[in-house]
Parts: structure tokens; sequence; C-alpha cells
């Protein structure tokens, strides 16, 4: 008697193990399904269910799932498609810019991006002031420079086996800090009227900026590109209401930057 019920249990146990030593699928949305998973694509997983007969066959796409725990404790962990680097190793990653209307506003700037991983780059920027139009007349110089991170909006959808878009290429939001330095020329007046230009005076400008840009940017063939953006944020500067070249602050009591403008590039 003693024997049977020993068996019994023993039984029991094993089934009761048994039903728990199953694969665990893991999606992104932290999900659990408990499963017998049959076979592994590049695509998609295939896997029975306990509650379902043996020979029906569910599956899921690869984008959905985080990674698969195998009973004997193996774990097989899925970069979704879109992010994977893999799919992206024949593009070019660097890319280097000028602001094509920035000699207009009395400065050339020129700008560099690297691509850090999918959907993250980093840019820095560098402006000579004094390398352009120099509508007001005051002989600026000086320089100005800008860095930022670059997140990059990944594609609302995409279609299986299609094209990866390019690495650098998308909408995106870019966290950026400036700071600027040049000197130029005040004119200045006599105190009496009439009131005559009595000379000019050499001053100095600086200023600090931190923004928050959006822009989109546009790859064509892996080769050229362009870059539409404009920011906005905080600014300080010594010089009320002056504008820095690379961007402009409104004034000391309303600490508000504002830039804009349109890049285009090569990629190497």
């Amino acid at each position: 008697m003693k024997t049977n019920k020993i068996i019994m249990l023993s039984t029991m146990l094993f089934l009761a193990v048994a039903a728990n030593a199953q694969d665990m699928i893991i999606s992104y949305s932290s999900d659990t399904l408990r499963c017998k998973v049959k076979e592994v694509g590049s695509e998609e997983v295939k896997y029975n269910r306990s509650d379902y007969p043996a020979d029906v066959l569910f599956t899921m796409n690869t984008d959905k799932i985080q990674k698969l725990i195998f009973e004997n404790g193996q774990e097989l962990t899925f970069i979704a498609e879109i992010d994977n680097p893999s799919n992206y190793l024949h593009q070019n990653k660097n890319a280097l810019k000028v602001d094509f209307l920035a000699p207009l506003t009395g400065n050339t700037t020129l700008a560099y991006e690297y691509s850090l991983k999918p959907g993250k780059s980093m840019e820095g920027t560098l402006g000579f002031i004094g390398l352009g139009v120099d509508t007001r007349s005051r002989d600026p110089r000086g320089l100005f420079i800008k860095y930022g991170i670059k997140y990059i909006k990944s594609p609302d959808f995409y279609v299986r086996n299609m094209r990866y878009a390019h690495i650098l290429k998308g909408a995106y939001i870019k966290p950026e800090i400036g700071f600027a330095y040049f000197t130029s020329n005040n004119e200045e007046f006599s105190s009496r009227y009439p009131y005559e230009r009595t000379g000019a005076k050499r001053i100095e400008n600086y200023s600090l900026m931190l923004q928050l840009v959006l822009g989109k940017q546009w790859v064509i063939n892996d080769i050229f590109l362009v870059d539409f953006y404009a920011g906005a944020g905080y600014g300080l500067d010594n010089q009320e209401g002056e504008y820095h070249y690379g961007y402009a602050i409104i004034s000391n009591e309303v600490p508000l930057s504002l830039s804009a403008g349109l890049k285009i590039g090569i990629l190497f």
C-alpha cells in the first residue's frame, strides 16, 4: 500500500515538473508565453501550445520577441531587425556638411556627423564668423561651436525583406549646446544733437546656449544628404539682443535662443 502511494506521488511530481518544464517566449511588452518551441527562423518562431492539439503550429514574428528561454535554461536574445547594426554594415556612417545659407548671414558653418548606432548619432558644428556677407558693416571675427546627440525616429512601419533605410536618414530630435565668441565694430556717436558718428570701438561678444533641435535628414544614394532643422531653447550673452551667427538670443530678460538652417553634405 505504501509502495503504491510512493509511486503515485512520484508520478504526480513527474507530471507537475514536466508540465512546468516548458519553453518561454518573452515579448517586448514583457508578456510571457509558455509553449514548446519547434523551430527558430530568421523572421519567425514556430511553437506548440499545451492547450491545443500537438499538430496545431503557431508562429510569432521575431521582431516581437525579446528573448527565448528554453526548458534546459538556455536563453536566446533577439535584436529587432530595424535596430540590427549588421543590416547597415555597408552604409557610409560619416557625413561632412555645410550650412547652405550661412554665408548670407555673415558666417561659414561646417558640421560633422557620425553614426553611433541605429537611431543615434553625434554631430559637432564649427562656424567661422566673418566668412560671409557683412550686411551690417561691423567686420565681425570669431568662432562658434555646437555639439549635440541626434535621436533619429524609426519608420512607422516597414515591410518584411525590405531594403532598410539609411542609418542617418529620418526625422530627429537633438539636444544641443553651443558657445560663440567674436569681436565686432560698435559705432560711437556724439552725446549732443545733432548726433554724429565719432568713430568705432572694437567690442567682445560671447554667449552660451542650450537648445532642443528638431529636424529631418534625407540621404540620396548613400552619397549626398540634405538636413533641414530648427531649434529653440535658452541663451545668455553679454551684448543684449546680439545675433551670434550660429543662433540668435532675444534678450537677457527673455533668454530665448533660436536657430534654423539648411545643411547639405557628403557621406563617407
